[in-house]
């Protein structure tokens, strides 16, 4: 009688060995399409990358982000020249303090979206104080300002709608203007006769609302949009105008007001955008800063902000005190200038080209604007300089690393064929000797490379 216990028990433990083996079976055969699929599609694209000379590499920093930083596989500490660290504010005492006691406050996060349990007093104070910045009447914070631009085109432009983007907007506008299903026009790079062509082509096809969507600062030549001429153009076709400061809020401008103060025209533009993950404290989070009721619409219905948990507590606190910093004082947007101005004069002088341009806030009409030859420079940190060969790029921002100065070449796809270059960006942190002993730096490496004579 108790035999059969035992073999009852032998038979289960068969069984469950049969559907191991079984469930083995099936996973192995599950895994092969993957297997093919990583062979005949993933190896190759990994390969044709690495031979363009485009496959990137990370480096890794053994410290907090800051001007002098050390490097894995590095001996020598670096002076970085490299980062969207404009006001130098990433690991700036008082951020991080406020970062800490958000902390304790308030927790890490708050495992919610924003419309359940996701909202708590520092999100709308700092949307508060977003809006007051800008001149605008409400914000609405995001995981990023990639998420911003993904959440706002859809959500405000309909199929009977148009939206004129420049060609050479940041990928997260692409991509956001793809997920609407407005009409769709591309038009050339900061050129305003191909604009008003694109929006005569709108009229014409009857668009109902028509958006102009344009960088403010285009982040690989640090090149300024044309925004008086572009807004004269929206008034004249009854368009709207969005712009995406990412590379302007914070520190372009008298007071980091962005592009509209650049050019003293604050209040034209309808809708803008921006992150708090450059030169606002550098964590993470982006934003829309427009009227009341857009944002209204936008909390209402844009994907990314619905179905994305909040912003973390510490990185609002932190991006709060950048704020506080930047009412109170205009000296961090003073210091970034006085730099940009010394490097870009000590690189000219060396015989480096920086990229330049005619000074934007004299253009008054489309053809002085369009006859200009070059469009990058206006004194923005954004300083790349020109060397046109891809190797020689690279090679010199490797002989750059050993001469203790962290810069990264760029070549294509990034920018066109034959455009190759070291993009520097300047710091309101960066002493003046760090300054100098760049430009030196480079001298030295450019003398040997043969770049200099």
């Amino acid at each position: 009688m108790r035999v059969k216990p035992c073999l009852s028990r032998l038979q289960f433990s068969l069984s469950n060995l049969r559907c191991y083996q079984s469930a083995r079976s099936a996973s192995s055969v599950a895994s092969k399409p993957l297997e093919d699929f990583v062979q005949k599609s993933i190896l190759p694209q990994i390969a044709e990358i690495k031979n363009a000379g485009t496959y990137k590499s990370e480096r890794v920093i053994k410290t907090k982000q800051a001007v002098e930083i050390e490097v894995q596989g590095v001996k020598t500490k670096l002076l970085n020249f490299c980062a969207n660290n404009y006001l130098g504010l990433s690991s700036h005492p008082a951020v991080v303090a406020a970062g800490k006691k958000a902390l304790d406050e308030y927790g890490a996060g708050l495992s919610s979206v924003r419309f359940i349990c996701g909202t708590q007093s520092i999100h709308k104070e700092l949307e508060k104080q977003i809006a007051e910045f800008h001149g605008r009447e409400d914000t609405i914070l995001y995981a990023s300002c990639f998420d911003a631009n993904a959440g706002i085109f859809e959500t405000l432009l309909t199929p009977q709608d148009a939206v004129l983007s420049d060609e050479l907007n940041h990928a997260s506008i692409i991509d956001g203007i793809r997920l609407c299903k407005a009409q769709k026009y591309r038009y050339k790079h900061m050129d305003l006769n191909d604009l008003e062509t694109k929006l005569k082509e709108a009229v014409s096809a009857g668009a109902v609302n028509k958006l102009i969507v344009t960088d403010g600062v285009f982040s690989m030549d640090g090149d300024v949009a044309p925004l008086p001429q572009i807004c004269d153009l929206a008034d004249k076709y009854r368009a709207m105008v969005f712009v995406d400061e990412c590379h302007a809020t914070g520190f372009f401008g008298k007071t980091g007001r962005g592009t509209e103060e650049f050019f003293g025209i604050e209040g034209r533009v309808d809708f803008i955008n921006s992150t708090l993950g450059k030169a606002l404290g550098g964590a993470a989070g982006g934003y829309t800063t427009a009227k009341r009721e857009v944002i209204d619409l936008l909390r209402q219905r844009s994907r990314p902000y619905l179905f994305s948990n909040s912003l973390p507590s510490p990185v609002v606190a932190c991006a709060s005190e950048v704020f506080n910093l930047l009412t109170s004082s205009s000296g961090f947007a003073e210091k970034v200038a006085s730099n940009t101005e010394r490097f870009r004069e000590g690189m000219t002088a060396a015989g480096f080209e920086i990229s330049v341009s005619c000074d934007l806030r004299k253009r008054i009409t489309f053809e002085s604007y369009n006859e200009c030859s070059s469009f990058q420079g206006n004194n923005h940190p954004i300083c790349p300089v020109m060397l046109y060969d891809a190797k020689i790029s690279a090679l010199m921002a490797e002989k750059l690393l050993d001469q203790g100065i962290y810069v990264i070449a760029f070549s294509y796809p990034v920018v066109p064929k034959g455009k190759a270059r070291i993009r520097v960006q300047i710091s309101a942190a960066h002493t003046e000797n760090d300054i100098d002993r760049t430009i030196e730096a480079f001298t030295t490496v450019g003398r040997s490379l043969g770049v200099l004579k």
